[in-house]
């Protein structure tokens, strides 16, 4: 490339940057459109068009990073002067700005989603056989968006870690809004890569024959069980390394509505997943450290329960549990009781890290309105309860909006308590006697 292409090149990345603010000024003044579960099951069996999918995700993929953008400039300027965030900030821009690209589109143009094809060589002794695949201009965008955004959580955690770091604790005010900020940043990324898989899995994906009734990432019959039993294996195999042993597992399932029968539910295997791994790890760890003494591990035991509205998902352990007072700081992020790892170390999944496990899970459930939610009693243990709706008409996805509601909460002052605080030292009614 010659040193005028270049010049040229750079001026117009320049040109396009300095765009930048008016777009994302533009694009978040729309809200985001939520779906259900059953409008994208419904378009990925029986209105599959990519054509549709195409001029929705154009329209809808700027408005969504858009809205969380804006919230992504209220942060405190030291946590946005930090690399790490720096770098998250360059990655939407970058992604914005590749699907603007799009908008001037005449969604009609074949070009723009006819199969291109790319040649890799394939080597071997002899010969370089040609290996076609084809995809559209338009997945492989999206595919670069995703694949781009795959280090965001990490990225995002140690910007927050160098800024708590580097100015130490902070007052209430500030830690309420980094967790609004984060609940919110983290929900509109699992939105965001939601709408990415389900296109090019429909559109330029394969069906996997294990899993027939799988359309784009939902499964419409998850076998609930069969999720919890790759978690807990999974969970345990990790446990094992650490520990050298795990805690059995106690399973029980009720089915109101078909007796006897497996209980599926139409639903994000890998969503299910996530939460039940993280909910595992935390409950054998503290098993095993409050049994250590005695060798004798007292089991895990889930209960699953579905009804005409809600499946429920109960963890009970024998861990010790947790002070009642700290049982919403395991939601907070940055906590947690296990000293945190080096954030380079990448050679295998801790038993407990930044403290990022159990906040996610939490979003993953409510981002089709559902829950998360702890119940411990210290000196014995805990019991964590997923809900999700059994109804693919009522999950509907919860996102972040940003507007003058969302700009009161970063505004929000330390006001005095309307509650008496009780100070840490009794009260010497000595003094009022002798006063008297």
């Amino acid at each position: 490339m010659t040193s005028k292409m270049k010049f040229v090149r750079s001026m117009v990345k320049a040109a396009t940057l300095a765009h930048v603010p008016k777009h994302v000024d533009h694009f978040s003044k729309f809200s985001p459109s939520p779906l259900s579960m059953k409008q994208f099951l419904d378009f990925g069996s029986i209105n599959a068009c990519e054509r549709t999918s195409f001029v929705f995700l154009r329209q809808e993929l700027p408005v969504r990073l858009s809205n969380i953008m804006k919230e992504i400039n209220l942060l405190p300027d030291a946590l946005l002067a930090t690399s790490s965030v720096q770098l998250v900030q360059s990655w939407y821009i970058q992604s914005l700005m590749e699907i603007l690209e799009f908008l001037d589109k005449n969604p009609d143009d074949q070009s723009i989603l006819e199969s291109v094809y790319r040649v890799f060589k394939r080597e071997s002794t002899k010969l370089s056989d040609p290996l076609d695949l084809t995809s559209s201009r338009f997945v492989e965008v999206l595919e670069g968006i995703r694949n781009r955004h795959n280090e965001v959580v990490p990225t995002m955690a140690q910007g927050v870690i160098e800024y708590k770091d580097a100015f130490g604790q902070h007052d209430p005010v500030t830690d309420h809004n980094m967790q609004y900020f984060l609940d919110r940043f983290y929900t509109s990324r699992i939105s965001i890569r939601m709408l990415i898989n389900q296109h090019t899995l429909v559109f330029n994906g394969n069906t996997n024959p294990s899993h027939p009734d799988t359309i784009g990432s939902i499964d419409t019959a998850c076998d609930v069980t069969e999720v919890t039993r790759d978690a807990y294996d999974s969970a345990k195999m990790l446990c094992e390394q650490y520990y050298l042993g795990a805690p059995e597992l106690e399973l029980l399932q009720t089915n109101v509505n078909r007796a006897g029968e497996p209980i599926r539910i139409s639903y994000i295997p890998s969503h299910l997943y996530h939460m039940l791994f993280e909910l595992f790890k935390n409950a054998m760890r503290a098993t095993i450290e409050n049994h250590e003494p005695s060798r004798i591990l007292p089991p895990i035991k889930v209960m699953i329960a579905v009804g005409g509205e809600d499946l429920s998902i109960k963890m009970s352990d024998r861990g010790g549990g947790v002070p009642f007072k700290k049982t919403e700081r395991l939601f907070s992020y940055m906590y947690s009781t296990a000293p945190r790892p080096s954030f380079g170390e990448k050679h295998r999944a801790p038993m407990a890290g930044f403290g990022y496990g159990l906040p996610i899970s939490r979003l993953y459930a409510r981002y089709f309105q559902g829950d998360l939610q702890l119940y411990s009693m210290e000196g014995h243990g805990t019991d964590a309860i997923v809900h999700l709706k059994a109804l693919s008409t009522d999950s509907v996805e919860r996102l972040p909006v940003f507007n003058k509601t969302a700009l009161r909460h970063y505004k929000i002052s330390l006001e005095a308590d309307d509650w008496c605080v009780p100070s840490k030292e009794p009260l010497d009614l000595a003094v009022y006697r002798t006063a008297k």
